[in-house]
């Protein structure tokens, strides 16, 4: 490869999780390619030439393949990709239309398939790559206060898929593991239900932003570790408390 600096590609960048993720991979050296659907209106990175915006919805194979392109021609690789964008619709089971069933697999099946069969491409050329999905611990640790089956639904697919892509590109050098995180001190949460939230797992908190974002580095440091679900969720998994 022309360019040796390793870049790292962050869909649902533009909050939250994902933008503490570019902050993080910029910090390290990274070259960072950014998604979300509105980033560059929301833009809260400050500009630099190792930081590229791809603005659009990550449910359509044409902004996939943007994203991957512009890895691709700006900075000559992709090393890391980061499938973290996501939607949270959590209402009786009854109750979910066919507008929050699309919704949700759009972003959450959809986004992961088109950006990862890109990126998986261009790792295959490199021979080397890490994947790290964003998924909940609620996939494996339903809670009965918490109605999001159809959510857990779509969000256990990334957990699914995880071991079947780790064992399918492991003798070419790509990794793929999955963080199942908790209830996280994020936008995605009003603020008036923070408390309520923070008993959904033994240590009676909220998870913070820094603690995915660590998780994440590790998992893409860990060169011997594939196939992984890795909870960072205060041991809501572990039992019942």
């Amino acid at each position: 490869m022309a360019n040796a600096q390793k870049t790292a590609i962050v869909t649902g960048a533009s909050q939250g999780i994902g933008a503490g993720l570019v902050e993080a991979f910029l910090k390290r050296g990274y070259n960072v390619v950014a998604n979300s659907r509105n980033i560059t209106k929301a833009n809260p990175f400050p500009a630099s030439p190792n930081l590229a915006l791809v603005e659009g919805d990550i449910g359509d194979p044409k902004t996939a393949a943007k994203i991957v392109d512009t890895a691709v021609s700006r900075f000559g690789r992709v090393d890391v990709l980061i499938n973290n964008a996501g939607i949270y619709i959590g209402k009786p089971f009854i109750e979910y239309t066919t507008e929050d069933f699309n919704a949700l697999v759009s972003t959450t099946l959809a986004g992961f398939l088109y950006v990862t069969q890109q990126s998986v491409k261009q790792m295959l050329r490199q021979k080397s790559g890490s994947i790290v999905n964003i998924s909940t611990t609620l996939v494996g640790h339903a809670i009965a206060d918490a109605s999001a089956a159809v959510q857990i639904m779509v969000k256990g697919g990334l957990d699914a898929v995880t071991p079947a892509l780790a064992l399918e590109y492991a003798k070419d050098g790509i990794r793929v593991n999955t963080i199942a995180v908790g209830v996280i001190k994020t936008p995605m949460h009003k603020p008036e239900t923070y408390e309520p939230l923070k008993g959904l797992n033994p240590f009676g908190r909220l998870g913070g932003i820094k603690e995915i974002v660590d998780a994440v580095l590790f998992l893409t440091d860990a060169t011997f570790t594939t196939g992984e679900i890795l909870h960072v969720d205060g041991g809501a998994h572990a039992g019942k408390w």
